[in-house]
């Protein structure tokens, strides 16, 4: 009989093996035998756990959005301040497993698929809403809503722009540097917009033919 719990295991296996073979690809044209044999199992095996290759993959980006949100809720959960929440969602999209090789390719892949899978595209639209929510309820406590909405849009913008400059290999950018590209870029809108707020308006002359010379 088989060991109590081993099923759990095994998927997990199957799921990080899918990861790191499409990322290794580049692409969703490889099959479940070159999973099951990252997974250390037979193909046989792989298909009783999911069915299908595209029931595996599916459960893959399942899998990817999860890890993204429970480390986006730990890490907003410590962040003390609406700036401290913006900048723990940047930083948790471009986390060292994240922001690794064989996952932003895998990622790249993913959005490819979107174009022919309706369940692929709307499970890539829930990691959308996801990061526009996170980085809105940071932001409007420190501008008002179409601001936040509008800051939040171009700041998603950039993390998924440079998902895709990060899978140049002539040109990759680390960690830090994407981290610090996106928060030059919030923080400068949050300033024009503190601006904006706080100018002052001009004041009518006398001669403009207002109360004051009547």
């Amino acid at each position: 009989m088989p060991k109590v719990g081993i099923e759990p295991v095994r998927r997990k296996a199957l799921v990080d093996a899918a990861l790191k073979t499409i990322g290794h690809h580049g692409s969703l044209t490889v099959t479940m035998s070159e999973i099951a044999r990252e997974a250390g199992v037979s193909a046989a095996l792989a298909h009783h756990y999911f069915g299908s290759k595209d029931q595996l993959l599916i459960e893959t980006i399942r899998s990817l959005l999860r890890q993204l949100r429970a480390d986006a809720g730990a890490a907003l959960s410590e962040a003390k301040t609406p700036r401290e929440r913006i900048s723990a969602v940047i930083r948790i999209s471009f986390q060292a497993d994240q922001f690794a090789p064989e996952v932003v390719a895998a990622w790249l892949a993913f959005y490819s698929e979107a174009q022919r899978s309706e369940e692929v595209r709307r499970l890539l639209a829930l990691y959308a809403r996801r990061l526009q929510s996170n980085l809105i309820s940071g932001l409007k406590p420190l501008c008002g809503p179409a601001d936040a909405s509008r800051i939040a849009d171009g700041a998603a913008a950039m993390i998924d722009g440079l998902y895709i400059r990060q899978s140049l290999k002539a040109a990759p950018l680390s960690f830090d540097a994407s981290v610090a590209l996106v928060e030059d870029y919030v923080t400068g809108q949050l300033q024009a917009v503190t601006t904006e707020t706080i100018a002052p308006h001009p004041t009518p002359s006398p001669q403009a033919g207002g109360r004051a010379d009547r």
